[in-house]
């Protein structure tokens, strides 16, 4: 959500925003509805003022006892005339209630497309956004690492996982349906290794764990940016006014929505590790191989709440991005950073940065993690404040990434560490979280 006055002040560049972010929002129409809000007000107000006004003289006009209107006949006004003219004031007072109980009626339904209206805005991105229609133009920045190249023909993870006995799909479908899957043996060994190696890795590098709900009440979606827009992406609980997150940065972000935080205790840095669902809605046909695009996954996930600054908050930026780089260089894993251009970087967003890892089955590089900065999005949803050194309140700034999430990312760990003679290498990072478990072989 942006500040109102923003919008009315530069409306061209949040045109310009919805064009190339390919937002639908009815600018013109928010714009009406917020002048017919302030009108409301103003109008309101008023009557207010005038009922207020006229319920003080109605007192004086109708009671024949009080000094002001003894004082009114001694000075030789007429008891009719003052009769008439308090009839005169009580229909007019009695008119204003009605039109100040017609103005609040208007209010509310006026509020309540407002809210919806302002819900659409999209957030304006940063300059150095690569302006673009998809993922096809975003831009890469570097590479780290080379990939391998074999001397003998690669499984994919799919075959590797069965040979192995470590991935399940055929029972996971059975179990939920398609785009699920069990992992065993060492599948799942390994799969809370590379989270308990990130939590490790985020903790030392001076992130507070915290341990999340990924049930939450809609609000927090609200509040997030998910929705509007995005419920057909989750898993709703309609009854319970629930939802389940796609990702810990819900909660994270939200627990201390409608608080006002002290200047002295940002940036607040928090990493969470939770599962993460998502229904994959008009994905039918896409990526449809193994375990990159499934139902349900781990994942740790950090958040920063910084001061209202843009230079700070893109520094937390770049600081987010290096914390999942580390993980990967831990795994040895090769990599690269991608500038996510405005069509393909949501509504809510500044600035957006991909992580994608190679993965031999698909010949190139798949998306395993995603960073992005919000400014005060999210935060003005949330209703997020903190108090600066001149006691004054401003909304903080948001940030997010993954610090890794699993299965997706076994798939190149268990295609890059693959051996001729289909046993898989564990990564030395991972050795000392799987009991020391130099291979996986088939039993």
């Amino acid at each position: 959500m942006l500040d109102i006055k923003f919008i009315r002040e530069n409306p061209k560049t949040i045109r310009d925003a919805c064009r190339t972010k390919g937002i639908d929002c009815d600018l013109d129409r928010l714009l009406s509805v917020d002048r017919r809000r302030r009108q409301i007000q103003q109008e309101a107000d008023a009557l207010r003022r005038r009922s207020r006004e006229l319920s003080g003289q109605v007192a004086l006009y109708k009671n024949p006892k009080s000094k002001w209107y003894q004082k009114a006949l001694a000075e030789g006004k007429n008891a009719e005339d003052l009769k008439t003219e308090g009839d005169r004031i009580q229909a007019e007072s009695a008119a204003l209630k009605q039109r100040l109980k017609a103005l609040e009626e208007e209010a509310k339904t006026n509020a309540e497309e407002y809210h919806a209206l302002m819900l659409t805005v999209p957030q304006v991105p940063s300059e150095k956004t690569p302006v673009g229609r998809d993922e096809s133009d975003n831009v890469e920045v570097r590479r780290v690492g080379q990939p391998r190249t074999f001397d003998f023909v690669p499984k994919d993870h799919v075959e590797l996982g069965k040979t192995l006995g470590i991935i399940d799909i055929e029972r996971g479908v059975k179990l939920a349906g398609t785009r699920n899957y069990l992992l065993r043996g060492a599948g799942s060994l390994l799969h809370h290794a590379v989270l308990r190696l990130a939590m490790d890795t985020i903790v030392h590098r001076g992130f507070e764990p915290v341990t999340v709900p990924v049930l939450v009440r809609d609000e927090m979606m609200y509040g997030t940016g998910y929705y509007p827009g995005g419920e057909e992406q989750a898993y709703r609980c309609e009854r319970d006014g629930k939802s389940l997150v796609g990702t810990a940065e819900v909660a994270l972000t939200a627990m201390y929505g409608e608080e006002i935080l002290s200047e002295d205790d940002l940036p607040m840095k928090l990493a969470a590790v939770s599962t993460c669902f998502r229904r994959e809605a008009g994905a039918a046909g896409k990526d449809t191989h193994g375990i990159y695009r499934i139902h349900f996954f781990d994942k740790v996930e950090q958040v920063v709440l910084c001061r209202a600054d843009d230079a700070e908050s893109e520094r937390h930026h770049h600081e987010i991005i290096a914390n999942a780089e580390a993980v990967l260089q831990a795994l040895e894993l090769p990599y690269r950073i991608v500038q996510v251009c405005t069509g393909d970087m949501g509504q809510g967003k500044v600035e957006m940065y991909d992580i994608e890892t190679w993965m031999p089955s698909r010949q190139g590089y798949g998306e395993t993690h995603s960073a992005s900065r919000f400014g005060d999005f999210q935060s003005r949803r949330l209703n997020l404040h903190y108090r600066n050194a001149e006691k004054k309140t401003r909304f903080c700034h948001t940030l997010n990434n993954t610090v890794i999430a699993s299965p997706r990312i076994l798939i190149p760990i268990l295609e890059l560490y693959q051996n001729a003679d289909g046993s898989v290498t564990v990564p030395a990072a991972l050795r000392p979280y799987v009991d020391g478990m130099e291979r996986i072989e088939r039993k």
